[in-house]
């Protein structure tokens, strides 16, 4: 989707009608609409009508839906994520410059940013501070993520735990979830039907499900969870890019520090103060 579309809808969304509103709402979770679909079938995925449709581009700006169209093609076309090749010698070549890595990096991030919904990260923010305990889950060569986000926010916050912490614990784990706890999942790339068994037996349980996750795991994510953030992650196609995800969990953490405030402040200089005891200890 055009991302330039995407901040007038931000910006706007607010003075718009409930039911343009909801066509909003699609637009923004499945931006990859905008090119694939018309303007019909737009007004039927968020059924609304074809003159609400038409209102709703004019509001935003735009003469008609080929405009957008057209836009998101140009920007696409302008920042389309780049493939590895082949050399001439049949070597593969990834990011040949420090600019091509950098401008994909750019890339990812922007439109992450850019086509995160409204209000999103303040939800995101009072679900864990009312939760009684906060799981990070990770499987997989996506372990390290619950690891990092682990320790990000057990210095914001009490009762920080990761799901599956040691070898054959998982079960365990699970039977410690409990109403109100908020499990957050970061699913990037192909996932194992483990993951599945896990979010089905989470909600079994009342715990929140925020997950973390690329556009391929979307629907999953969707089927499962009470709050979904979704992370561009286009890459060479050779080697996965992690820079969106970090900066993602960094921003919930900020996020959840400014709706906490004083609380968060305390607890990470509480730890400061063990830290340096320790060192004088040793």
């Amino acid at each position: 989707m055009s991302t330039r579309l995407s901040l007038r809808i931000q910006e706007r969304i607010n003075r718009l009608t409930k039911s343009e509103q909801k066509l909003a709402r699609v637009i923004l979770e499945s931006p990859a609409l905008i090119e694939t679909h018309t303007a019909t079938e737009l007004a039927g995925i968020a059924e609304v009508s074809k003159a609400t449709t038409a209102r709703f581009f004019r509001a935003l700006g735009y003469a008609d839906f080929e405009e957008v169209k057209l836009q998101a093609r140009e920007e696409r076309n302008r920042t389309q994520p780049y493939s590895y090749s082949l050399s001439a010698t049949g070597s593969t070549v990834l990011g040949r410059k420090i600019s091509e890595h950098l401008e994909l990096e750019l890339h990812n991030i922007t439109r992450t940013f850019e086509e995160m919904a409204p209000d999103v990260l303040r939800d995101a923010s009072r679900m864990i501070a009312d939760a009684p305990r906060v799981w990070f889950l990770g499987l997989g060569a996506d372990g390290w993520f619950a690891r990092y986000a682990r320790m990000t926010f057990s210095r914001l916050r009490h009762n920080v735990n990761i799901l599956g912490t040691c070898d054959g614990s998982l079960a365990e784990d699970l039977a410690m979830l409990g109403p109100r706890d908020v499990l957050v999942a970061m699913a990037q790339g192909p996932q194992s039907k483990e993951l599945k068994a896990i979010l089905s037996y989470a909600r079994t349980t009342r715990a929140k499900i925020i997950m973390i996750t690329d556009h391929g795991n979307l629907g999953q994510a969707k089927r499962f969870s009470d709050l979904v953030l979704r992370c561009h992650i286009a890459n060479y196609g050779l080697i996965a890019t992690h820079t969106t995800m970090i900066s993602l969990l960094r921003l919930m953490a900020v996020s959840y520090v400014g709706h906490v405030g004083e609380t968060a402040v305390q607890r990470a200089g509480l730890i400061d103060d063990i830290n340096e005891e320790l060192e004088i200890i040793g």
